[in-house]
């Protein structure tokens, strides 16, 4: 055991030099950061990211040049970052944090541990020590994918919602561009308050409706965007035409709503039985043993 403690003492001590290396190349950008363009400069929102602006990104900084020459985040990871609203530095922070912890705090668990006299086997302590440091470097990864999924969601909900209120505005003989105008002005949302800055943005570059949908669909990869801008370029102006190519989307995207909710409902009415049936099962285990424990002694 002696042998294991130096060990993750020598470790601890790479990590740490490699780390003060690190700390003057904090604050270069890297190429593909200089070679990136600029993403547009939107309305302050409700702070997606407070969570990354405590202990996590100071302690990672240093480690996020390091991240990015590795090639991180990777093109998937980027789109989710771009469609939860969150900057690439403060998710490379995040993960060399995450890193650090992982590595850092189970040998000084071990010997805390070793020093209360509690030993532990060297293999078990070495797999531990992997499964969560692989645990912390991926956490980063999921939270922002789930993040990224219910935006999506929430921003398809959104959507359909739109469309139902476009074709009320077009019946009354409202045209497109009324129309849409009047029907997101009717919440304030984060994700309609993203569909009335794509619109208005637009509208102040003379570009059609549907290349703002479009971007929204691409940015927040919500199918039901890229269908509804292409219904309204199909459609191509104001009209009875456009009216009924809205209403059949918008019971369309109904039923698929509709559809979506069930399929979660039916899921979760699933994972509900799941218990039950260990609990049964346990049940039936504590019950049983007994008599074939008497059983199986008796012969």
């Amino acid at each position: 055991m002696s042998v294991f403690v130096l060990g993750a003492l020598g470790g601890i001590l790479i990590v740490a030099g490699v780390w003060c290396a690190l700390w003057p190349r904090r604050s270069r950008p890297s190429l593909a950061d200089l070679l990136t363009d600029p993403s547009p400069v939107e309305a302050p929102t409700a702070a997606p990211e407070t969570h990354q602006v405590g202990w996590s990104r100071r302690l990672g900084a240093p480690g996020v040049p390091l991240l990015a020459a590795l090639g991180l985040p990777t093109r998937r990871t980027r789109r989710r970052l771009t469609a939860c609203e969150r900057d690439v530095p403060g998710y490379l922070a995040q993960k060399a944090a995450m890193a650090i912890v992982g590595l850092a705090l189970p040998p000084v668990l071990g010997m805390l541990l070793t020093t209360l006299g509690a030993g532990l086997p060297p293999l078990f302590t070495l797999l531990a020590w992997a499964v969560f440091a692989v645990v912390l470097w991926m956490a980063p990864d999921l939270e922002v994918r789930d993040q990224a999924r219910e935006r999506s969601e929430t921003m398809r909900h959104t959507l359909s919602a739109v469309c139902d209120l476009v074709v009320i505005a077009l019946a009354g003989g409202a045209g497109v561009t009324g129309a849409l105008d009047d029907a997101t002005r009717t919440s304030h949302t984060w994700a309609m308050e993203r569909i009335r800055t794509a619109l208005r943005t637009a509208a102040i570059r003379h570009e059609p409706t549907w290349t703002a949908l479009e971007d929204l669909g691409d940015r927040y990869d919500v199918v039901t965007a890229t269908e509804l801008a292409a219904s309204l370029r199909l459609a191509g102006a104001d009209g009875a035409r456009v009216r009924a190519s809205l209403a059949a989307k918008a019971a369309s995207l109904r039923t698929q709503h509709l559809a979506h909710l069930d399929a979660e409902a039916q899921s979760a009415t699933e994972r509900m039985s799941l218990p039950v049936v260990l609990l049964f099962a346990g049940f039936v285990v504590l019950i049983g043993y007994p008599a074939l424990h008497l059983i199986l002694t008796g012969l």
